[in-house]
């Protein structure tokens, strides 16, 4: 039956084992129905200042700085370098992959000069290659680096490229898109300045919203900036005002008060579960994942000292068509795995298993069903 302009949308029951969006629990989806309320309203608040101090536990930090922003992690991003680069600063950005391409055409067009450390797609930032590019050059004021690149499921030594960063006293600003809430985020023990993240990866939380968290020397860089942030809309200073302290909260812009419910709740549920124990639960359905690949005779890309657990990148087996099998999981099985990026296309597929996606009843209806969708493909092929 054909659909007509005044019939809702009914989405198909998809489960999602891509790069992201992550399954969403229906406690989280049943929060965004909450009744709306205003920005300002003492409740809403109330609220406000809970999802600050479950993102400080997530982030593992004190910093008071510590909010979202509206927008996916691309806002993030842009909340953490524009702030902090001013045009003629010099920033180092290690690019091992899409993501760490994007930060330099943010710093770029920030008016930063950007002296690239680049890394083989699915490799990890060699910290020796940062040390080395800082010594090189005594100008470099910020080290920009992907924690979890998404592109290639590679997870970087966040914690020794901080401390080289530091030795040079270079700002760090971190991108924790993928990785918070599937691994360990320790932002004030690494000395991490800036970093973002988003809601729709390992907090299984409708994308929307971006975490971010600046330390005190970031916001006191911030603060004694010679020139504007270029985006009006994520100056930290204003936003900070709406988001911190005690009493009136200054008007800065209208929140996206459902989208919050939703995350308060994604937090709740995230907290409630124990962070290590969501460490856990991600690193055992990657290696039910690992086990089930190798029967189906799929390699992985990344070295296994270096595996992002909640992104797994596997090389697609020689002769089946990506595109097809892809396909075939959509529309036959109702499972969404993602593609290769840049220099992979055509030659991995990425499977997300984060948040509510981690576990062992999802790895193990995809490894049924990707079988199948392999078998079928090999079955049709010419002789």
């Amino acid at each position: 039956m054909n659909r007509t302009m005044t019939d809702p949308f009914l989405p198909p029951q998809r489960l999602l084992l891509g790069p992201g969006p992550s399954p969403v629990a229906p406690e989280v989806l049943a929060a965004l129905a909450l009744p709306t309320i205003g920005h300002l309203d003492p409740a809403f608040i109330r609220l406000m200042d809970e999802l600050k101090s479950m993102l400080q536990t997530v982030f593992d930090t004190t910093n008071d700085a510590t909010f979202t922003v509206a927008g996916p992690g691309s806002v993030g991003m842009d909340a953490c370098v524009l702030n902090l680069v001013e045009p003629g600063d010099k920033i180092l950005v290690a690019r091992n992959g899409v993501f760490g391409m994007r930060m330099t055409e943010v710093a770029s067009r920030g008016g930063a000069q950007v002296v690239p450390v680049d890394v083989e797609w699915g490799k990890p930032v060699d910290p020796a290659a940062v040390d080395a590019a800082l010594a090189a050059d005594k100008d470099i004021k910020f080290v920009a680096f992907v924690h979890s690149e998404t592109s290639t499921g590679v997870l970087s030594p966040a914690k020794e490229i901080c401390a080289v960063a530091a030795r040079h006293g270079a700002m760090v600003i971190m991108d924790a898109v993928t990785s918070l809430g599937g691994v360990p985020v320790h932002i004030d023990e690494w000395g991490v300045d800036a970093v973002y993240s988003g809601t729709q990866k390992c907090l299984s939380c409708p994308p929307g919203l971006s975490p971010v968290s600046f330390s005190p020397r970031a916001v006191e860089h911030i603060k004694n900036r010679k020139t504007k942030v270029l985006s009006w809309f994520l100056d930290v200073t204003q936003v900070m005002a709406y988001w911190t302290g005690a009493g009136a909260r200054a008007y800065h812009h209208t929140a996206p008060i459902n989208s919050l419910y939703g995350f308060h709740e994604a937090l709740r549920r995230l907290l409630n579960e124990g962070l290590e124990a969501s460490f856990a639960r991600h690193r055992a359905a990657h290696l039910r994942l690992v086990d089930g690949m190798a029967k189906l005779g799929i390699s992985f890309l990344v070295d296994e000292a270096y595996r992002l657990p909640q992104l797994n990148t596997v090389r697609i087996p020689e002769g089946i068509n990506d595109a097809q099998v892809r396909s075939s999981l959509l529309h036959d099985y109702n499972i969404e795995i993602g593609a290769g990026l840049g220099p992979l296309a055509g030659k991995v597929w990425r499977i997300g298993l984060m948040g509510e996606g981690a576990r062992s009843e999802h790895v193990d209806r995809l490894l049924r069903d990707l079988g199948l969708a392999i078998a079928a493909q090999r079955q049709m092929a010419p002789a």
